[in-house]
C-alpha cells in the first residue's frame, strides 16, 4: 500500500473520509477500524461504503470504483433454470428465516475461498439490523426445505446485497431474482453488488463508475421506504411465475 489506511473515530456518528481517498489498490480501501454499530452501518450504506474482512483483521470499510450493481428489471436466469422452474414447486418469501439464510451464507463452501468474511460478529450486527427493520432475507424453499437464499439493508428506495447461498443448485439465483422481482414493483431500481465476479456478471450485473453509484445512493436512500413489513408485503411468490 502506498499509503496508510485512515483510522476511524470512536464515535459510530463520525464521518468516513471522502470516498475519492480510497486506494486504487486494493481496490477501494477506504478505512479501517470503528464498530459494526446499526449507527456506523447504516451511515456507511448511505454512503455507498460497506464493511468487508476475515477473522483476526480489524473492520475494513471499502467503496471500489466501478461499483456492480442489479437492475432490478435486468437480473437474467439461464434458460435451464427457466425450464426447471416451470414445473417447480419452489416458493419464494422475505424475512421468514434471516438467521438461517446468514448462518447458511456463512457457512457454504465457497471455491477459492477458505473460512468466511461474515464473522460471528458481523452475523450479530446484520441480526441487529433485521430486528430494526433495515436488514432483510429472501428465501427460497421446497416444501418448506430452504434451498437457497440471500440478505442485504434496505434503506429508503435503495437495497444492498450482502450474501447469498445455494443448497440446491439455482437457489441463490432464484432468490436473487425473487428480490429484484419485488424490489422492482415496489420502485426499488437498483441493487448493489458491490465487486465484479463472472457469477454476477452472468445474471446480468453492470459495472458503475462510484460517483454514479453515490450520486444514486444519496437520493435513493433519502425517499420514504414502502410502509408495511417485507413478510406481508412479499407474499409467497411461486417459483414458476419466474420462468
Amino acid at each position: 500500500m502506498n499509503r496508510r489506511v485512515y483510522l476511524l473515530k470512536d464515535d459510530p456518528s463520525a464521518p468516513f473520509p471522502p470516498l475519492e481517498s480510497a486506494m486504487r489498490w486494493p481496490d477501494g480501501l477506504l478505512a479501517a477500524g470503528g464498530d459494526l454499530s446499526a449507527i456506523r452501518l447504516l451511515n456507511a450504506y448511505r454512503h455507498g461504503i460497506f464493511p468487508w474482512y476475515s477473522e483476526g483483521q480489524p473492520i475494513l470499510w471499502w467503496a471500489p470504483d466501478p461499483r456492480v450493481v442489479f437492475r432490478t428489471d435486468g437480473v437474467r436466469l439461464s434458460r435451464r433454470i427457466r425450464r426447471a422452474l416451470r414445473n417447480s414447486t419452489w416458493v419464494i418469501r422475505a424475512d421468514t428465516a434471516f438467521a438461517e439464510v446468514i448462518t447458511a451464507c456463512a457457512s457454504i463452501p465457497r471455491a477459492g475461498q477458505d473460512g468466511t468474511w461474515i464473522t460471528k460478529e458481523m452475523q450479530e450486527a446484520y441480526l441487529t439490523l433485521h430486528s430494526l427493520g433495515s436488514a432483510h432475507s429472501v428465501e427460497v424453499f421446497d416444501n418448506e426445505r430452504l434451498v437457497g437464499g440471500i440478505y442485504g439493508v434496505a434503506i429508503g428506495h435503495m437495497f444492498f446485497g450482502e450474501s447469498m447461498f445455494s443448497a440446491e443448485s439455482g437457489g441463490s439465483k432464484v432468490a436473487l431474482m425473487g428480490l429484484a422481482n419485488r424490489l422492482s414493483d415496489w420502485g426499488y431500481p437498483l441493487i448493489d453488488a458491490q465487486v465484479e465476479n463472472p457469477h454476477l456478471m452472468s445474471l446480468g450485473a453492470e459495472r458503475m463508475p462510484r460517483q454514479e453509484f453515490v450520486r444514486l445512493v444519496q437520493r435513493l436512500t433519502a425517499m420514504a421506504a414502502p410502509s408495511g413489513n417485507w413478510t406481508a408485503r412479499f407474499g409467497d411468490l411461486l417459483g414458476s411465475t419466474l420462468a
